[in-house]
């Protein structure tokens, strides 16, 4: 979810199945007033859930955001889709920054990685 150029790049780790991964696929409406703030809020309130393994963002020029959330069990993810705050910002989002969104989500029953040393 982070529009923050100073983040690393590099993916989330692959980690040992099985896990949960929620992809919120969005389009952002012109106006994004309040956004990078409750953005960044976000960020640091999932890392407080207990289960949450990561996240990895991307949007495309054209405006199309992907972000995918790693949780480690189906209750991490329901957890964090429940937080107060994080409602809220859900509320807002549909109200004032979404064109559109779609979110899927998925059991992971197989990963792996590969990083150049």
């Amino acid at each position: 979810m982070s529009d923050h150029p100073e983040v690393p790049v590099a993916p989330v780790e692959a980690f040992e199945p099985p896990y949960y991964v929620a992809v919120f696929t969005t389009v952002r409406t012109p106006d994004q007033s309040g956004f990078p703030e409750t953005n960044a809020r976000m960020e640091e309130l999932v890392k407080d859930i207990p289960g949450y393994l990561g996240m990895d963002h991307a949007q495309n020029p054209g405006g199309l955001g992907i972000t995918v959330a790693y949780f480690r069990d189906a209750e991490a993810l329901t957890q964090w889709r429940t937080h107060a705050e994080h409602r809220a910002a859900q509320e807002r989002g549909r109200a004032e920054w979404y064109e559109s969104y779609t979110l899927h989500v998925a059991k992971v029953e197989r990963s792996h990685g590969f990083n150049r040393a």
